[in-house]
């Protein structure tokens, strides 16, 4: 076992030192150390025990499989490149001296094997010449003898030897990361390995008594085991190699155990899960049963359990159960840790500023960390916030950025100037298409056609509801807004409301569909909903759509018709962003039924009671209906692949999709 590994027999006993029984009383150890202090604490005791310098190197063929790997020494040339006097160019190969004088008025004949010879491009510079003169600029040619009317320069078109690369020359220096020309460079000065940096190890161990393997059938209570693929995904991108394994349950000597095995074996050890201070966390405890705890909890958001540590001599980290949490903790400190074993700096991501579409609340004493959408509308820059929970995984998928809000900042207010740490190319940016508004199925279904069918445009959008939609509109933060807002008086949809806020000149409705709105309700409708009045039945629980939703806007007027006070229906006030996550609320039982549309429904295998049928448009400005990105936007909704996609659905009319249907 390596290194100093307290306790490699003795059981991890918890102990009062550290726990007590009366969990209110409970020492839990955990801190708020500044980010920039915790990387400082944690480093000097790396570099204090020699644990973090970069690797030793092995040989490997020079070969595709050697990109990106990094150089353990510095790599010289065997031979030299050329390694003899090679001919550029088809032609003759001649005596400079012998051309000497040579013009039109006084043209110069060479006979052939004797003044010159006949070569082809990289051909040997036959011996006695010292110079190629291109079969363009020959004048005369017989069988024994060519002319030219031009002289010639000694050593022209003559690749001479190490003209390239010279015998011991310095192809690629130390801690250089191997590119496709590298390849090539090494080849052709005689080098048939290279020293690369072993890649570090990272032992990843999954911990949690309610967690199961991927596949696995699913009961209530479980989860699927993700996050250590979501880490070995980074390492392996980072340089190193991935360890994994099997889910630890929560008990302090199996985690012990697990932990002291990896450590032989790996460079690095990661526990997620069990880094807080719940009843059933026990890594900060085995850190200082093993090893050294060095911090426990950083001030972060999220992340803020994070642990690091020495254990068994290796690096050791305690990472959040959550994937946003876990993955914000592997991108603060096990990178810049790998980055140190392979010699090489952390690569800064590209940057740029952006402007803020709505003000964003942040938390006074710690770096927050915001995952963020980003998009270019009518040469601004702008910036949407995702949904911020740790346990939101798919945050990770949708971010195009990272906007880092510091301590002393009390939030970013809106239309102010952030910086942005991208995730994406910056040139993706410029083609992505930016949609702020209510939610729609069919949105998603057009982000993956307009994928396909031109590739390197994206869809973006954001689900803040039908009214969030038209003001991002007014202010010019979206090219586009998902609408279904439907006017009291009138009864028809968008028009009216687009009109009242953004006045009647400029802007234009696109239909996207025409689709079902009702009451999304469990298998076989045990609550009998049949009505906007059974809402409000004793026993009936509801799950509403967030304020300005055109959802919500439908329910409040049908509920004013019949004269019923919302505060009757119970579950009134719980708000979701979507109708997936409306029929999610209903899928889970967390509520009996909610208002929605119909693919919803038959997308999570519940029934559906029809309500309304409504006008689902795409509110844009009357220019970027002109504009080539909307162009491919229409081509798109307009073909029957999109169409028949969005129709599978059930619930739709997709007889105007694409259709211009009023222009201001």
């Amino acid at each position: 076992m390596p290194g100093n590994c307290r306790g490699l027999d003795a059981p991890c006993v918890v102990t009062s030192a550290y726990w007590r029984v009366d969990t209110t009383k409970r020492n839990v150890y955990l801190e708020e150390t500044p980010l920039d202090e915790a990387r400082y604490r944690f480093f000097e005791a790396l570099d204090a025990q020699g644990i973090a310098r970069p690797r030793d190197g092995e040989m490997i063929p020079v070969d595709v499989p050697a990109l990106g790997r990094i150089t353990a020494s510095p790599v010289f040339a065997r031979i030299s490149s050329p390694h003899y006097h090679s001919c550029a160019m088809d032609g003759i190969a001649a005596r400079a001296q012998a051309t000497f004088g040579a013009s039109e008025r006084n043209p110069v004949t060479l006979r052939l094997g004797e003044d010159a010879a006949w070569v082809d491009t990289g051909d040997p510079l036959p011996s006695g010449f010292d110079a190629v003169i291109m079969v363009e600029d020959l004048v005369e040619v017989r069988d024994d003898s060519v002319t030219v009317i031009a002289p010639a320069k000694p050593w022209q078109h003559v690749r001479t030897v190490g003209e390239d690369i010279v015998a011991t020359e310095l192809v690629l220096p130390e801690n250089h990361s191997i590119r496709p020309a590298d390849l090539g460079a090494m080849l052709a000065a005689g080098v048939m390995e290279v020293s690369v940096r072993k890649r570090p190890r990272v032992a990843v161990i999954p911990t949690g008594d309610e967690l199961v393997p991927p596949g696995t059938r699913l009961s209530p209570g479980d989860i699927v085991e993700s996050n250590s693929r979501i880490i070995g995904g980074l390492v392996h991108e980072w340089g190193g190699k991935p360890l994994f394994h099997e889910i630890v349950r929560d008990d302090c000597d199996a985690i012990a155990k697990a932990v002291r095995a990896a450590a032989g074996e790996a460079d690095v050890v990661i526990v997620n899960a069990g880094s807080s201070a719940g009843s059933e966390d026990y890594t900060s405890h085995v850190a200082r049963c093993l090893g050294e705890l060095i911090v426990h909890g950083v001030a972060i958001k999220p992340g803020k359990p994070t642990i690091l540590g020495i254990v068994c001599g290796r690096p050791f980290l305690g990472i959040p159960g959550y994937p946003v949490s876990a993955a914000l903790a592997c991108e603060l400190f096990l990178r810049p840790l790998l980055a140190r074993m392979l010699g090489r700096p952390v690569r800064r991501s590209p940057r740029l500023a952006a402007m803020a579409t709505r003000r964003i609340v942040s938390t006074p004493g710690v770096d927050e960390f915001i995952r963020v959408k980003v998009g270019e509308v009518g040469g601004k820059r702008v910036v949407t916030p995702l949904a911020r929970g740790a346990g939101a995984i798919m945050s990770l998928v949708r971010a195009d950025g990272i906007v880092r809000i510091p301590p002393s900042a009390q939030g970013v207010e809106e239309a102010s100037t952030v910086e942005v740490e991208l995730l994406r190319d910056p040139d993706e940016i410029a083609n992505t298409v930016v949609v702020i508004g209510s939610h729609d199925l069919a949105l998603d279904v057009l982000a993956s056609h307009l994928a396909r069918s031109f590739p390197g445009m994206n869809l973006s959008s954001a689900h803040v509801g039908s009214m969030g939609g038209i003001m991002a509109i007014r202010r010019g933060e979206a090219h586009l807004a998902g609408v279904h807002l439907i006017d009291e008086e009138t009864g028809e949809y968008n028009v009216p409301y687009v009109k009242r806020f953004l006045g009647a000149e400029g802007f234009a409705l696109v239909n996207l569909v025409h689709r079902e709105q009702g009451f999304i309700v469990a298998k076989g409708n045990p609550k009998s909903i049949a009505g906007f009045a059974d809402i409000a039945r004793p026993g009936v629980v509801f799950v509403n759509r967030q304020r300005g939703a055109g959802t919500r806007i439908l329910l409040d007027l049908e509920l004013a018709k019949l004269g019923i006070d919302p505060g009757r229906i119970a579950g009134y006030e719980r708000e979701e962003y979507t109708h997936m996550g409306v029929a999610a609320s209903v899928a889970s039982g967390a509520a009996d039924v909610g208002l929605g549309i119909r693919s919803a429904a038959v997308a999570l295998g519940l029934d559906f009671v029809p309500a309304a049928k409504e006008r689902y448009d795409l509110l844009t400005t009357r220019a970027f209906v002109g504009s080539w990105m909307m162009e491919r936007l229409l081509a798109v909704m307009r073909s029957e692949d999109f169409k028949e996609a969005v129709a599978a659905f059930g619930g739709y009319d997709v007889s105007d999709t694409g259709r211009v249907v009023w222009q201001g």
